[in-house]
């Protein structure tokens, strides 16, 4: 194929998606004009249901709790496709020590203001991530919303005390088994579901008290496990991204 043809074809294939485009968001309804009974039938029914105030987390971890589950694999397939790009790029084994800086990217130094600014946001960072996943259930934010909060706090290590700092306290290893086991979890909780005679992620567990951290049966459990897997893989993209300011091209190689 020529290039007359590659652009001819590109250009006939972008006018079609634009068209799309633009005849789905002119079709859109108006500002506050819901026009489906879905959103207000689950709105009334989810908080009597599944006992929990955030009907946005009810959605996702229950009432189309497989849609999610989906894309929680695609972020871990994303992450691990990453790592695995990267890895093999760089020849990486297990028993390879870590990079020097590399000589085309040096490491700027950090002031002392932006070294203990970025201790206090370690901590405040933290805080509120563990405060949105735990709080899922009942004001808006959840697991995916908190695990990338708590993700970029590691990032804020690095910031404050540098690379060695950053490699002690995120080591890959650790942080690839908690990703795994947390990205797992969710699967299992719905074969647990399916163990106790229910459909695959079902909420089989007691739906508690509504205004309390842990109503809403299985929807806590989910909620916290998808925390962890999305922190972890923040985590271990940072941890990649920050081997590669490190990695010495070939012809630099002692």
């Amino acid at each position: 194929m020529n290039n007359s043809a590659r652009i001819l074809m590109t250009g006939a294939g972008g006018l079609g998606i634009a068209i799309l485009l633009f005849r789905g968001i002119f079709s859109l309804p108006g500002f506050g004009k819901y026009p489906g009974p879905y959103g207000d039938v689950i709105n009334t029914i989810a908080p009597f249901e599944r006992q929990i105030t955030n009907v946005v987390t009810a959605v996702n971890f229950d009432y189309r709790a497989l849609d999610t589950l989906g894309e929680e694999s695609i972020l871990f397939g994303a992450v691990s496709g990453i790592v695995l790009l990267l890895r093999s790029k760089r020849g990486e084994s297990p028993d390879s020590p870590a990079q020097p800086p590399a000589d085309h990217r040096p490491v700027e130094a950090r002031s002392d203001a932006i070294s203990w600014v970025s201790l206090v946001l370690i901590a405040v960072t933290n805080l509120f991530g563990i405060y949105m996943v735990i709080h899922g259930t009942l004001t808006p934010g959840g697991g995916f919303q908190g695990g990338a909060i708590l993700g970029t706090a590691s990032m804020l290590v690095y910031i404050a005390g540098g690379y060695r700092a950053y490699r002690k306290s995120t080591t890959k290893e650790l942080t690839e088994v908690v990703e795994a086991i947390a990205a797992g979890s969710y699967s299992l909780i719905g074969i647990g579901s399916m163990l106790a005679g229910q459909a695959f992620l079902a909420n089989v567990l007691p739906l508690g008290s509504r205004d309390t951290v842990l109503s809403g049966g299985d929807i806590p459990v989910i909620n916290y496990a998808v925390g962890l897997e999305v922190a972890a893989g923040f985590a271990l993209l940072f941890s990649e991204f920050l081997e590669e300011t490190r990695a010495l091209k070939p012809e630099n190689r002692s």
